[in-house]
């Protein structure tokens, strides 16, 4: 293959802005709640579908998770990934980013055995589900790889990988020697829209491949549940904040603004919270 193998881990997440929690058990209600691609893993797909735009080769994209997932998948494809692979197993259920990321790394290596050797991994900054940001960082100490974070631009020569990121007030630039792994910047790039025509692919020309344990041969007190040293011990519930709505129409911005200032200092809780940010903590 001439060009670059790149691999992107995306995760099928609930959508957040549906989900909602029980009020009597403090757990979510995930029944009829739809799923969708972990919004800041499209930024890592369009990041490798410009990599492999630029010097060739193909993106491979990869996600442990159930069965429904394929149509996550599917819509990579439609994007333009030229093939996709489902890890899925129900001794996979349960596992936190450890067990996780032994898993990918694992289906990575497979990848390499069986399809040919992996240039580069990508991942997005992080899931809106858990927000933890460990799967590229883990991902990358299972395959003894470089690791970078926080990546906006990437380019590839000579077997190396060059990368610049962003932190809050500085922007650094790194070289690597591939194979490497490195984490998207949220918002670094903007996602392409899916082609219907690249979409059908999935279905005739290169159907998405499913591994189960049994292909990847991975001793089960290292995945799922039973591979993870970490646990949601307790989902805290925070009630509904019932809110009357008031309109006003103003004759013009002044009258609109003392009529908005007296509502907020009518109320003793917001009068006092007004006062503590304009004066400090002592202040009434």
């Amino acid at each position: 293959m001439a060009g670059y193998r790149v691999v992107v881990g995306i995760k099928w997440v609930p959508n957040t802005q549906a989900v909602r929690f029980d009020p009597k058990t403090g757990t979510l209600i995930r029944q009829g709640v739809p799923a969708i691609i972990n919004p800041q893993d499209l930024h890592a797909i369009e990041m490798a579908l410009r990599l492999r735009d630029a010097y060739g080769g193909e993106v491979i994209v990869i996600t442990m998770a159930p069965p429904p997932a394929v149509q996550g998948l599917e819509h990579a494809i439609g994007m333009g990934a030229d093939r996709a692979i489902l890890v899925t197993d129900r001794s996979f259920a349960g596992a936190d980013t450890l067990a996780t990321s032994y898993v990918l790394a694992r289906a990575i290596n497979k990848v390499e055995r069986e399809i040919g050797r992996v240039d580069l991994a990508v991942f997005g900054q992080e899931t809106i589900d858990s927000s933890t940001a460990h799967i590229g960082a883990q991902v990358a100490s299972w395959l003894g790889w470089p690791y970078i974070y926080y990546v906006k631009q990437a380019s590839l020569s000579n077997g190396s990988l060059r990368v610049v990121r962003q932190l809050e007030d500085v922007i650094e630039e790194y070289e690597a020697k591939l194979p490497a792994v490195i984490s998207v910047l949220a918002k670094a790039l903007r996602p392409r829209h899916v082609s219907l025509l690249n979409k059908l692919r999935a279905r005739t020309e290169r159907p998405i491949i499913t591994w189960t344990n049994k292909d990847l041969g991975l001793d089960t007190r290292c995945v799922g549940l039973k591979g993870s040293p970490t646990i949601v011990a307790k989902v805290t519930y925070l009630p509904e904040v019932p809110r009357l709505k008031k309109v006003h129409k103003a004759e013009n911005p002044r009258e609109a603004a003392r009529w908005l200032l007296k509502n907020l200092l009518s109320d003793e809780k917001t009068r006092d919270l007004i006062a503590r940010a304009l004066w400090g903590e002592g202040s009434a």
